[in-house]
């Protein structure tokens, strides 16, 4: 595709990016200067672009001037559920190109990719304010779940209101690990992060089908992203049942002070034990026991999840800001 000027949309072989898709992370970094938060460093950038995650095939395309890299996007597909879909990360422009319709001529072809593929609804995310929310409004689209960052900063917290806060909940025992999680964990992973298919999503997005595959490829791909991580696990005691789950992840070579709080999900059956609150708290105690270093968690919460939401603030967690998710229907291909 070609459009004012001497500029072409193209694929990125993702066997062999080279200096696409190296220009396709420096754009995204360069339209991502005043994000407050973590940027997605390049390994696991290019790791995101090239698989789209686990269960997911991804393809990435790359808008070049004059041989310089000045937008693009990736797509992921998915392959198990959620088949009617595609999502967007990232879908980037130059601060000092944009206003030219280079963004509009991204997303018209992301979609036409959609399109080909046989899909009906392209998901994306952005800010809630700014050029990412004014721009997605412009071209059609909605939002599915409105979300929020939110921070602890670890330097200035209470270590020991923490440590009172931390609650006895009889008949469950902890298990904790740094690293990937053992093969012989995997089947109880996939029953635990079936829980995380409680949390509120768009109506027209299909739970994700935890199976030992899946767990596989998530764990393998800690070192594939330059990650490392600490996880706490709930059993009852009575039977080893899984009961709940927490991880924190981090840059395995401790280059970012940043960590991020990913899933926390306590099973149905489980529930009003307060064995959420016991994870997060157990987790953060042994963070700062052997990281030192780590001075913030950053984590991701959809705004209507009241129940995770209390316990983040009760932990000191604080609004950095707000995030979208966005959808786009997408009709059939002319």
């Amino acid at each position: 595709m070609r459009f004012a000027g001497p500029m072409q949309i193209q694929r990125i072989d993702l066997d062999q990016p080279g200096d696409l898709l190296t220009g396709l992370h420096a754009t995204y970094l360069a339209a991502s200067g005043d994000d407050p938060g973590p940027l997605v460093p390049t390994r696991a950038f290019a790791w995101l672009v090239r698989t789209g995650g686990p269960g997911r095939r991804a393809e990435a395309w790359a808008a070049s001037e004059n041989g310089e890299v000045v937008g693009g996007y990736g797509l992921a597909f998915p392959q198990s559920e959620n088949t009617h879909l595609g999502r967007l990360f990232p879908l980037v422009v130059r601060p000092e190109r944009r206003g030219r319709g280079l963004g509009s001529a991204l997303l018209r072809h992301a979609v036409d990719r959609v399109r080909a593929e046989g899909r009906r609804l392209l998901l994306a995310e952005s800010p809630a304010t700014g050029t990412g929310e004014r721009f997605a409004r412009a071209q059609g689209m909605t939002v599915a779940v409105a979300e929020a960052r939110r921070v602890l900063d670890l330097r200035s917290a209470d270590w020991t209101a923490f440590e009172r806060m931390l609650p006895q909940v009889d008949g469950y025992r902890l298990d904790r690990w740094t690293g990937p999680a053992a093969p012989e964990l995997y089947t109880d992973l996939a029953a635990l992060m079936a829980g995380m298919n409680d949390a509120p999503r768009d109506g027209d997005v299909e739970a994700l089908d935890y199976d030992v595959e899946r767990v596989r490829l998530r764990e393998e791909s800690l070192a594939l992203t330059g990650d490392d991580c600490y996880t706490v696990i709930a059993r009852r005691a009575s039977d080893g049942a899984p009961a709940g789950y927490t991880r924190i992840r981090l840059l395995a070579d401790r280059s970012s002070d940043w960590g991020h709080q990913e899933d926390t999900t306590v099973l149905a059956e489980h529930r009003g034990r307060r064995l959420g609150l016991l994870l997060k708290l157990a987790n953060l105690l042994w963070l700062r026991e052997r990281e030192p270093g780590i001075g913030r968690i950053i984590t991701w919460n959809a705004t209507s999840n009241a129940h995770m939401l209390a316990i983040n603030e009760a932990l000191g967690f604080r609004v950095l800001d707000e995030w979208n998710e966005w959808r786009l229907p997408v009709g059939p291909r002319r």
